[in-house]
């Protein structure tokens, strides 16, 4: 295979752009285990008394991450992440406002690979989603695997990512303040197998709990496509009967977390590697559904929601999909 080299005279902008995405994906990918592997090497060597001190601090901390994390405004708003928003480019793109004095829960679709459009809209200050909607914190909800690692659970947390399980998610819906959107990847780790270039399937067919948790708490349901999110990168064709498929989901099963074979291009060459593609990503947030108060909703009425929720969803892919380059007969398939 012919290896396509960057060229020399690279730019220092772009140099910073790919520095930044390299750092994020070695944390999305690699920090977790690395920070698990020093937690423990720490204990053989003269500075044991750091993870001996660490979990005496987990141990008092052990509930911050379901009680709305510990957001550091300070490194949200790192130049860093204006790099990484600008190595694809990444763009949000606001069709109604968010009053403030609501809460509200975002359905993110679709998960991606590695969900970058999420991050950076969500959990950085790069793409301006406090100027866009006032009032409004946003927080994403990660697999909780990943708050059991050492050092790693404090370092996602400053972020303003939380727990995927429903005491984390229904936290900051209880606030009765407003003012607060919980960001659901509603696919999940499953989808992110089904995550190939020119695919536009949303698992949601059968997805509810997002919808009941936002009966339940009177939240606004807002859905959210995020148009390039599958193209950044490329991933071994898995389709639903063959082997691989089947390792694939039993992995997810046992492990909680998926692992799609994917791959793109590298950081000095652009033939094969783990960097995303430079390709963009444009998340459309669309109007908010008026959801009302309602702890015990009867079937009936969740499957109403649900069914007007998948509507909007698919009223937000055809509005929006000719401005960035999906075929008009192209449309949104849940499964």
């Amino acid at each position: 295979m012919k290896i396509n080299f960057a060229p020399l005279d690279v730019s220092l902008q772009r140099r910073l752009q790919t520095s930044s995405v390299v750092l994020w994906v070695f944390s999305f990918l690699f920090l977790a285990p690395t920070c698990i592997l020093l937690f423990f090497y720490l204990l053989f060597t003269r500075f044991w008394l750091i993870s001996v001190l660490y979990a005496i601090w987990w141990f008092f901390d052990y509930n911050t991450p379901s009680r709305g994390g510990r957001r550091v405004p300070f490194l949200c708003g790192l130049k860093l992440w204006e790099h990484m928003r600008d190595y694809f480019p990444v763009k949000l793109v606001k069709t109604a406002d968010l009053d403030p004095r609501h809460n509200y829960v975002l359905g993110f679709h679709p998960h991606g690979v590695l969900v970058a459009g999420a991050f950076t809209n969500f959990c950085t200050y790069a793409t301006s989603f406090r100027q866009l909607f006032p009032g409004i914190t946003s927080y994403l909800l990660m697999l909780n695997l990943w708050f059991r690692s050492p050092f790693f659970r404090d370092y996602i947390m400053c972020a303003g990512l939380i727990p995927s399980d429903k005491e984390s998610a229904t936290y900051p819906l209880n606030q009765r303040r407003g003012g607060n959107a919980v960001v659901i990847a509603v696919g999940g780790a499953p989808e992110a197998l089904d995550a190939h270039p020119g695919t536009y399937n949303v698992l949601l067919a059968h997805k509810k709990g997002f919808i009941k948790m936002a009966m339940e708490h009177g939240a606004h349901l807002v859905p959210v496509f995020s148009f390039g999110e599958n193209e950044v990168f490329d991933q071994v064709e898995n389709p639903k009967g063959t082997r691989l498929r089947w390792t694939q989901e039993r992995l997810q099963s046992l492990m909680g977390i998926s692992l799609p074979l994917f791959h793109a291009r590298g950081i000095f060459q652009y033939s094969f590697g783990l960097m995303p593609y430079r390709k963009p990503i444009s998340t459309v947030v669309g109007r908010p559904i008026r959801v009302e108060k309602n702890k015990k909703p009867t079937a009936e009425e969740l499957d109403a929601l649900h069914q007007l929720y998948m509507d909007e969803l698919s009223n937000l892919f055809e509005e929006h999909k000719g401005n960035y380059g999906v075929d008009k007969d192209t449309h949104l398939n849940f499964v």
